[in-house]
C-alpha cells in the first residue's frame, strides 16, 4: 500500500509537469488566464482584506500589499476595486490609485467572477476579476489580476522550475506521510494484512452475534451504538435499535437509567419481562476509549431456579450436620429424643412429636405387637398446641395408617390433613382442634435401629410453611434413621447403666450399722456417663471403736462396680480380723494386684489393670484417736468444734496395686469430742471446670463456720456447694462427727503375775458392775474375766491390764498382756486338763477375739446388753456338761 500511494505521487507530479509545459505551449491565453485567476483568488481570499476595504482609508491599507503581493506574483498589474469601479489599490507599470476601470462592474456585484481578454494601458492582456464578499453575503469590493499576453510564454517558463520542485516537494511529503500511516496501521493491525484483517472481523462479527450473553454498546449521548442478536432477544428489541436513545427502548426504568448512568456494575439483577438479568457494565472511557459503556447481560432465570434448589439442599446437608453435633450428646433416652424434636424446628416443621415405646423409655429392647406408645418430646414455634402432651400414652389402633406404617418400618406422608379422613377418624374433636390450630401437614416416620422399630417422629408444618412433599419425606427419613441409632444407643447406654447402678448400690451399704463412737451421714451420686467404683463404708470394731472406709476404683461401668464389691468384701474381711489401718492397706495392695493380674491374664494382651484408691481410718472414742492410712486417695478434711476446718497431714503411699510390696505409713489424730471427719472421693472437688485446688477451696467453705452443725446438714451443705451439674464421675462425701466414751464408764486395773490376783480382780470387777447397774452380769463377767486374766497369767507376759469398758449397749472386757502369742479355740478332749476357757468365753460373750499391738496383744470378749440386760445365755451347767458330750 505505501509502494502503490508513492506511485500515485510521483505519477501526479509529473502529469501536472507535462500538462502544464503542454498548456504553456498550446494555450499560452489560458495560461494567463489561469494565472492571473489565482493570483485574483489569492490574494481576494487573504487575511484582512475584507477589514481593509471597509476602513477609513483604505489605499493606505492596501497599496503596499498589493505592491508587494504583484512583486512576487509574476502578474503585470493587481488592484482592489471599490463597489463603483475606481481603484483604492493598483500595481502596475503605468497605473495609479483612483484610476477608474474599464471592466463592466453589473457582474462583480452579482457575486460572478470575471475573466476577459481586453486592452488596457499595457496593451492585450488577460484578466480576472474576483468579488470580496462579507459575512453578510453583500460584495464589498473586488480584486483584479491581470498578465500581458507577451509575457505569458517567459512567465510560464520561469515557473516550470518552481513547478517542478513543488512537485518534488509534494512526492517527499506525501511519500513521509504515507510512510507515518502504514507505520501506525502496521502497529495497530499487529502486523496482520488485509486478509487476516478481513477474517478476524468475520470471526469477531460471529462471535458478536452467536454467544449467548446480550452485548450493547452505549453512546456517550446515552444512544444505542450495537446491540447483538442475543441482546434483542433476552431485551425483545426492534430491528431499527441502533442510534435510539436508551430510554426509548421500552427497558425497566431501573436498568435504563443504568445504562445511561455510564456507572459501572457486576452482575446486578434486572427484571426484563419474565426473565431475570444478570447485568454487567463496564465504561469504555477508562482506558482513553470514546464516551461510552460496554454492556453484557445473562439471562440468570433458570440458573436462579437452581440455586434456589441448591439452597435448600445445602440447608438440609446442614440441618443433617446440625443433627449429627446435637443429637445424642447426653446418652439419655427422654434427652435425645428432646434434641431430635429441636433440632428440626423452625428450620424443617412448625412442630415435632416423639413418640417411643415403653420398653424404650426405661432401657429394655422393644416388644412386638405393640398398640400404644408414649410421648418423649415436643418442640414447636408456639406453645399451647392441641397435640398430646410429653408423657401422654397414647394408643394406635391397628387399622390406623401410622400404627400400620410403624409396624411395617413404612413412613406415613399426609400432605393435606383437611382431606386425611383416616387420620381424622382415629380422633375426630382433637383432629378438629389441630386444624382449627391451622396445622394441615404431616409426616409420621418410624425410628428405626437394627431393624426394630423403637418409636415415630411426627412433624408438623402449620400456617406459612408448604405442605409436605416427596422430597420432605427423603429427608425426614434421613433425620429420624440418624436420630434412631442415637436413641438406640441411649437406650443401650440407660439398661447398661441402670445394671451397673443395681449392681453398685447392692454392694454399698444401704444403711449404715449403729455404734457409739460417731454421729455418720453420708451421700453418694453415680456419675451421669456410667457409674465408677466409689464406695464407702463405716464398720464397727471392737471394743467400741469404728472404721471408716473411702475408696473409688479407676474406671467405669459393671467391671468397676463388680471390682468396688469385691475391695469392699475384702476390706470388712480384713476389719473382722481387727488389723491396723496400714496392714489392711497391705493386704488389700496385694489382693488388687493379684487382681489386675488375673484380669491381664484373662485378657491375653498383657497389659495390667491400673488398681484403686482407698483411705482406712480407726476412731477409739475412749482416746479420741483417729488412725488413718490412705493409698493413692485424697486425705480427710478436719472440722473442729469451733467450726475452723484444716486438712491434717496424712502420709501418701502409692494407690492399691501399685505399691510394689512398700509398707504403707498411718498418722494418728487426736481429735476433740464433737469434731467433724470429711472423708470424700475426688469425684467431689474436681470437674472440668475447676482444678483440685479449687475444689478444697470451696470444701473448706462450706465447712467452715457454723460449729455444731450436724452432720446431716453439712453433707447437704457441701453438695450444695460443690455439685457440679453434670456429674462425670461419682461423688461420695462420709460425714463423721466424734464422740467420747464417758470417763466413769471406763475402769482398768494392773493384774500381777500371781494366779492368787485374779481372785481379787474379779471383786473389784463385781463391786463396779454393780455401781454401773449390771449386777446381772456379774456371774457371767466374773467367769469370762477369770479365764482371760488366768490365761495372760500363765501363757503371757508382763505387763498385764484389765479393762472394762460399758458403752450403754454393751459390756466389753479387755485383756492386754506384753506377749504376741494369740490362744485358739478348740474342743477340749475328756482327758485334757485345759483347753476349756476360751470355749466358755464363747458361750456366755456375744463376741471375743485378739488383735495386736506395739507391745504385745488384747484379748476382748463383747456381751450385748438389751434394755440395760445382757442377753440370756446358755445355762451354765448345760455348757459344762456339754464339753463331755461325744
Amino acid at each position: 500500500m505505501f509502494l502503490l500511494q508513492v506511485a500515485v505521487v510521483v505519477l501526479l507530479a509529473i502529469g501536472a509537469v507535462v500538462m502544464l509545459a503542454l498548456a504553456a505551449q498550446r494555450e499560452s491565453t489560458r495560461e494567463a488566464d489561469n494565472r492571473s485567476l489565482a493570483v485574483a483568488q489569492g490574494f481576494a481570499s487573504s487575511p484582512g482584506i475584507l477589514g481593509a476595504l471597509k476602513s477609513p482609508d483604505p489605499t493606505a491599507v492596501l497599496q503596499p500589499r498589493v505592491t508587494e503581493a504583484r512583486m512576487g506574483s509574476g502578474v503585470d498589474f493587481l488592484g482592489v476595486l471599490n463597489r463603483d469601479g475606481n481603484y483604492y489599490a493598483l500595481s502596475s507599470y503605468t497605473g495609479h490609485p483612483g484610476l477608474h476601470t474599464t471592466t463592466d462592474m453589473v457582474p462583480l456585484l452579482a457575486g460572478r467572477t470575471v475573466k476577459e481578454e481586453a486592452v488596457g494601458s499595457l496593451g492585450p492582456q488577460v484578466r480576472v476579476f474576483i468579488p470580496v464578499k462579507g459575512p453578510d453575503g453583500m460584495v464589498d469590493g473586488a480584486v483584479g489580476a491581470g498578465i500581458t499576453l507577451e509575457h505569458v510564454g517567459k512567465r510560464v517558463a520561469g515557473q516550470l522550475p518552481a513547478v517542478l520542485g513543488a512537485a518534488a516537494g509534494a512526492v517527499v511529503i506525501t511519500t513521509g506521510g504515507a510512510a507515518t500511516l502504514s507505520r501506525r496501521l502496521l502497529r495497530q493491525t499487529r502486523g496482520l494484512g488485509p486478509a487476516e484483517i478481513t477474517r478476524l472481523y468475520e470471526h469477531h462479527d460471529a462471535v458478536l452475534h452467536s454467544v449467548r450473553e446480550g452485548v450493547l454498546i452505549v453512546g456517550g449521548d446515552g444512544r444505542l451504538l450495537l446491540a447483538n442478536d442475543e441482546a434483542r432477544r433476552l431485551l425483545d428489541l426492534p430491528a431499527d435499535v441502533e442510534r435510539r436513545h436508551v430510554t426509548d427502548l421500552g427497558l425497566e426504568p431501573r436498568m435504563a437509567e443504568l445504562l445511561v448512568s455510564a456507572r459501572g456494575a457486576t452482575d446486578e439483577v434486572y427484571l426484563a419481562g419474565d426473565r431475570l438479568l444478570a447485568v454487567n457494565v463496564r465504561p469504555t472511557s477508562l482506558h482513553g476509549g470514546p464516551a461510552g459503556s460496554a454492556v453484557t447481560l445473562r439471562d440468570t432465570t433458570e440458573l436462579r431456579a437452581l440455586a434456589g434448589r441448591a439452597e435448600v439442599v445445602q440447608e438440609r446437608l446442614k440441618l443433617l450436620y446440625d443433627a449429627g453435633v446435637r443429637i445424642g450428646t447426653t446418652l439419655e433416652v427422654k434427652r435425645t429424643a428432646q434434641e431430635l424434636a429441636e433440632v428440626a424446628v423452625p428450620r424443617f416443621a412448625d412442630i415435632v412429636t416423639v413418640e417411643l415405646l415403653e420398653p424404650v423409655l426405661w432401657g429394655d429392647e422393644p416388644a412386638e405387637g405393640y398398640t400404644e406408645m408414649r410421648r418423649a418430646a415436643a418442640s414447636g414455634i408456639r406453645q399451647h398446641s392441641p397435640l398430646y402432651p410429653v408423657g401422654k400414652l397414647i394408643p394406635f389402633a391397628p387399622s390406623t395408617p401410622t400404627a400400620s406404617g410403624a409396624a411395617s418400618c413404612q413412613s406415613v406422608l399426609e400432605a393435606d390433613l383437611h382431606t386425611a379422613d383416616s387420620w381424622q377418624a382415629r380422633d375426630p374433636e382433637r383432629a378438629r382442634q389441630i386444624l382449627d390450630y391451622g396445622i394441615h401437614s404431616l409426616m409420621s416416620v418410624p425410628l428405626r435401629a437394627r431393624g426394630v422399630v423403637l418409636g415415630l417422629v411426627d412433624f408438623w408444618r402449620a400456617h406459612a410453611f408448604d405442605a409436605f412433599g416427596e422430597d420432605d419425606l427423603s429427608f425426614a427419613e434421613e433425620l429420624a434413621a440418624r436420630a434412631a441409632v442415637a436413641i438406640d444407643n441411649a437406650r443401650r447406654y440407660t439398661r447398661e447403666r441402670t445394671m451397673a447402678v443395681t449392681l453398685q448400690r447392692s454392694l454399698l451399704p444401704r444403711e449404715l450399722p449403729e455404734q457409739s463412737a460417731l454421729e455418720i451421714s453420708h451421700r453418694y451420686l453415680p456419675a451421669q456417663a456410667g457409674v465408677g467404683g466409689d464406695w464407702f463404708d463405716a464398720i464397727p470394731l471392737p471394743c467400741a471403736r469404728v472404721a471408716l472406709v473411702v475408696g473409688d476404683v479407676v474406671g467405669h461401668g459393671v467391671h468397676a462396680a463388680a471390682t468396688m464389691g469385691r475391695l469392699r468384701t475384702a476390706v470388712h474381711n480384713f476389719s473382722a480380723l481387727d488389723m491396723a489401718p496400714d496392714e489392711l492397706l497391705a493386704h488389700l495392695d496385694e489382693l488388687v494386684a493379684r487382681i489386675d493380674a488375673d484380669e491381664a491374664s484373662a485378657d491375653g494382651n498383657g497389659q495390667e489393670i491400673t488398681g484403686a484408691t482407698c483411705l482406712y481410718a480407726i476412731y477409739d472414742p475412749v482416746s479420741g484417736v483417729c488412725t488413718i492410712a490412705r493409698a493413692g486417695h485424697l486425705g480427710p478434711a478436719l472440722v473442729h468444734p469451733d467450726g475452723a476446718v484444716t486438712f491434717p497431714d496424712i502420709p501418701l503411699s502409692p494407690p492399691l496395686g501399685l505399691g510394689g510390696g512398700l509398707p504403707f505409713e498411718t498418722a494418728a489424730l487426736q481429735l476433740p469430742e464433737g469434731s467433724q471427719l470429711a472423708l470424700f472421693t475426688d469425684g467431689l472437688i474436681e470437674d472440668r471446670h475447676r482444678d483440685l485446688d479449687s475444689g478444697l477451696d470451696l470444701l473448706r467453705a462450706a465447712l467452715t463456720g457454723q460449729p455444731g452443725r450436724p452432720p446431716e446438714q453439712t453433707c447437704q451443705a457441701v453438695f450444695d456447694a460443690l455439685l457440679p451439674e453434670h456429674i462425670r464421675d461419682d461423688v461420695t462425701l462420709l460425714i463423721a462427727r466424734t464422740r467420747l466414751l464417758d470417763r466413769g464408764r471406763v475402769t482398768d486395773w494392773d493384774v500381777p503375775s500371781d494366779p492368787a490376783a485374779v481372785s481379787r480382780v474379779r471383786a473389784d470387777v463385781t463391786r463396779r458392775l454393780e455401781t454401773w447397774g449390771l449386777e446381772q452380769l456379774v456371774f457371767t463377767a466374773g467367769l469370762i474375766v477369770s479365764e482371760l486374766a488366768t490365761n495372760a497369767i500363765r501363757y503371757g507376759s508382763q505387763p498385764i491390764r484389765l479393762r472394762l469398758l460399758h458403752d450403754g449397749s454393751s459390756l466389753i472386757c479387755e485383756v492386754a498382756d506384753g506377749s504376741s502369742t494369740s490362744p485358739h479355740l478348740r474342743r477340749a478332749a475328756s482327758t485334757d486338763e485345759g483347753g476349756r476357757g476360751l470355749f466358755l468365753i464363747a458361750q456366755f460373750a456375744q463376741r471375743w477375739g485378739t488383735r495386736y499391738t506395739a507391745r504385745g496383744k488384747i484379748i476382748w470378749a463383747e456381751q450385748v446388753l438389751h434394755d440395760g440386760t445382757a442377753e440370756p445365755g446358755a445355762d451354765l451347767t448345760d455348757v459344762r456338761l456339754g464339753q463331755w458330750d461325744e
